[in-house]
């Protein structure tokens, strides 16, 4: 049943905690993700790597039509005026790649793809989630937990503002066998796949590990306007 029309039900309650838990770990923060030069003086933009080069798409991508690649995501994401929108002209990213893998706690079944774009102050993350989380759900029942929301549209889709601190884990180096600690406060727009807001969301997410002032919301919401259209089967 749409949400709202009765009470939830437990299969409806298990559904939540699990979609609960994939957003906690969607907030994770694996730091360094990549490898990359990122203090060279003179360097080439990044373009896009993909993590899962010469493997096959998970059967989540060809049971879920229109579902985006991590390649389509960052050859999106990655963008010759990103920095420019981002209000810092002049950066060039130091790393863009994507992922095609599935969601958590799925066994495999949800197609789930990122892409990510690091500059010198902020880093971008693009991400497709082909469930059954409806954002007038999102926003309901988990958005009231993160630091900040604020509802919204965007390209007629309904659309949700979210705050919150990542989760660092370092593996290798100094200090990879310590506990995990808190990341940066990084903001999200999570968009619906289209306007009907059938299941499935597109996050857009932002955030400084220097500690820079993160983009106003006007902003993001001006970036993501520009990129969704230039999807593959964007709706």
């Amino acid at each position: 049943a749409a949400p709202g029309r009765k009470e939830p039900n437990t299969a409806a309650q298990v559904f939540l905690a699990l979609a609960l838990v994939g957003a906690l770990v969607g907030a994770v923060w694996l730091a360094p993700r990549v490898t990359g030069d990122a203090t060279a003086t003179s360097r080439e933009p990044a373009t896009c790597s993909d993590h899962a080069a010469g493997k096959k798409l998970p059967k989540a991508y060809a049971l879920t039509p229109g579902a985006v690649t991590g390649g389509d995501l960052c050859k999106a994401l990655n963008r010759s005026d990103l920095a420019a929108l981002l209000g810092k002209p002049g950066e060039t990213p130091l790393v863009a790649y994507g992922n095609s893998g599935t969601a958590s706690l799925t066994a495999d079944k949800v197609a789930e793809s990122e892409a990510r774009v690091q500059f010198d102050t902020y880093t971008v993350e693009l991400s497709a989630t082909y469930n059954e989380m409806t954002v007038a759900l999102y926003t309901k029942v988990l958005a009231p937990q993160a630091l900040d929301h604020r509802a919204g549209k965007v390209l007629g889709r309904p659309a949700v503002f979210t705050s919150d601190h990542l989760m660092q884990f370092r593996f290798g180096g100094v200090g990879s066998s310590g506990p995990a600690t808190q990341g940066p406060l990084a903001r999200t727009l999570t968009v619906a796949v289209d306007r009907k807001d059938p299941g499935g969301t597109f996050d857009f997410t932002v955030w400084s590990e220097s500690g820079a002032v993160l983009p106003e919301d006007d902003v993001i919401l001006g970036i993501v306007e520009k990129i969704l259209p230039t999807l593959p089967a964007s709706r």
